[in-house]
């Protein structure tokens, strides 16, 4: 069986780490070099780190700040946001990034996930996937939840896998910071439907969400931030809770 991971994200807008509630109201939770050594230190599996305004600010991930970051941590390092060409992505990996992760890019010009995976192996790229519940319908959005697109979630999940992604980043936008626990039923769904490994995002506000989500989401990896940056969720402790509930866990 293979264990589940726990990530904290590091959501980056102008050199800062912050975090807000359903992709708004915006708040500043910390320096972002400082926050990444401490989960690295305090056994997280793997960090995010998504530079939030790239896209919408059409300019290049913060190449020197994921250098930063890759210098004072020893687990897997997944960078996103802005990322559009292969010459990009080749430049994050060079600074000390392990994985690239693309959201609008990918729904602007989906062969760039194949250009990606030929280029690096699929197990270096992850598909990030916002989507929101409208009507009963999960809607995939861009630009940092700004926009919305044609897409259906599950079927812009199995275009991606045969596109060659290597994992997918599922943040479900109504739970975003909400606390309210990961969208489980749409998790569920997600991981029947494509045969990869399935990031949950969005909702995470206590230790038993963790555990619905690899229980009843069957999510391969769990995510969040704002119980992380704010000491609401120490990771050794989430561990051990996550271990006496028989979850296999690293």
């Amino acid at each position: 069986m293979l264990t589940k991971r726990i990530i904290p994200c590091l959501d980056i807008k102008n050199g800062k780490t912050v975090k807000g509630i359903n992709f708004k109201e915006l708040r500043n939770a910390g320096d972002p070099i400082e926050l990444a050594k401490k989960y690295s230190d305090d056994g997280a599996d793997e960090i995010v780190f998504l530079d939030i305004s790239a896209t919408e600010e059409r300019r290049e991930t913060q190449v020197a700040l994921v250098n930063e970051i890759a210098k004072n941590i020893n687990i897997p390092f997944t960078v996103g946001g802005g990322i559009s060409s292969v010459e990009e992505a080749r430049q994050v990996l060079r600074v000390g990034a392990d994985k690239i992760a693309v959201n609008s890019a990918a729904l602007n010009r989906p062969n760039l996930i194949a250009e990606l995976s030929s280029q690096f192996g699929l197990q270096c790229i992850v598909v990030a996937i916002d989507a929101q519940e409208v009507e009963g319908e999960w809607l995939v959005y861009k630009n940092g939840g700004k926009v919305k697109t044609e897409w259906n979630l599950f079927d812009w999940a199995e275009k991606v896998t045969a596109l060659g992604a290597g994992e997918i980043l599922f943040t479900s936008m109504n739970g975003d910071g909400t606390k309210s626990g990961f969208s489980n039923s749409a998790l569920a769904t997600l991981s029947k439907k494509v045969d990869l490994p399935i990031i949950a995002s969005g909702g995470a506000g206590s230790i038993q969400h963790f555990t619905d989500a690899f229980k009843i989401g069957g999510a391969d990896a769990a995510l969040a931030a704002s119980v992380f940056h704010f000491n609401e969720i120490q990771i050794p402790e989430l561990k051990k809770q996550l271990k006496k509930q028989n979850i296999a866990i690293r």
